[in-house]
């Protein structure tokens, strides 16, 4: 295999059917119940081990908080990332971050790295260590990777490390995992750049789903309603819900909500503030309706799922040390 000093993204992609993402089943890794991933989780596998499961057919679905990248090293196929359809040959990158829409047929001599890992904490350590990095963790990409570069060089002793870590089991697994997520992104962010237009998977209706995260991801604690949303975004509150569904398999309110939710989850988890604080940080005025909502959204109250969190965490760490 041959890699690209000036990588190109895979030739012009076809849009898919739009009724293919109207319902999108939420998995944690595909085939795999939905659970919480919240956690520091950094995973590796072959391409082929999964798909090989599924007849090489993986259909369009999401992860809540997970992002995924792939590195085809042999085979192809197609991959569909939100509203798109790209072609997959050798030396393909793909990146797929968490609530991105995305499914693939592949051949059945289809190989390669697959890296899964908590995007919430990989988005925490890059806006602490490399801010820059955090577009490239939000943004999916394909990325056709064919000729020889430094940094293309980089890229499978990455995978090479980061697969040696996740056998490891010991202290400073997460840390070390989530360092090289790091670093592998690092590079992802290089070839992107060298890419016409940068590897990323754009349409007008990829383009407002981003412009709407982007949107909650800056307001989300101003408590703003799905109108509000949309009038920042120039369409109706019907449209904006109607393109949420279409793309991501969940209402405009779903997206608002689950934002919420992560960070609320993620201020219980790692932060010592009370669940008071933590309900005024997020915009609510009443810690009483603060419990409400995230019992409604994940089925605990906010003390218990702290307590289930950090039992689960303690537990991850005993075994690593182990």
């Amino acid at each position: 295999m041959r890699l690209d000093e000036n990588p190109k993204p895979a030739s012009p992609p076809a849009r898919t059917p739009a009724a293919v993402t109207r319902s999108v089943p939420n998995f944690a890794l595909y085939g795999d119940a939905a659970d919480p991933d919240w956690q520091g989780l950094v995973q590796f596998e072959r391409i082929t081990e999964r798909s090989s499961a599924f007849n090489w057919e993986i259909k369009p679905h999401l992860h809540d908080s997970l992002i995924q990248v792939l590195y085809v090293s042999s085979g192809g196929g197609e991959a569909f990332i939100d509203d798109r359809k790209w072609p997959v040959r050798p030396g393909t990158l793909i990146v797929a971050p968490a609530r991105s829409v995305h499914g693939f047929h592949f051949t059945p001599e289809v190989d390669g790295p697959v890296v899964t890992a908590a995007q919430r904490p990989l988005e925490n350590m890059a806006a602490a260590a490399a801010p820059e990095l955090l577009d490239t963790l939000r943004r999916p990409a394909v990325i056709a990777v064919h000729e020889p570069s430094r940094h293309a060089d980089a890229l499978m002793p990455l995978f090479d490390a980061i697969a040696r870590e996740t056998q490891v089991h010991a202290r400073g697994q997460v840390a070390a995992g989530m360092a090289l997520m790091t670093a592998l992104f690092v590079q992802i962010a290089r070839l992107g750049a060298l890419a016409p237009d940068g590897g990323g998977v754009r349409t007008r209706k990829a383009a407002q789903i981003e412009q709407f995260r982007a949107l909650v991801d800056a307001r989300f604690r101003e408590r703003r309603g799905v109108d509000s949303y949309a009038t920042e975004l120039g369409v109706t509150a019907g449209q904006l819900t109607r393109l949420c569904r279409e793309l991501l398999g969940m209402s405009s309110l779903d997206v608002i909500n689950g934002r919420v939710v992560h960070e609320a989850q993620r201020e219980l988890i790692y932060s010592s503030l009370s669940v008071k604080q933590i309900a005024a940080l997020l915009g609510f005025d009443d810690e009483a309706y603060f419990g409400r909502f995230f019992r409604k959204q994940t089925g605990m109250r906010p003390t218990e799922f702290r307590l289930h969190a950090r039992r689960r965490l303690a537990e991850e760490a005993a075994r690593g040390e182990g």
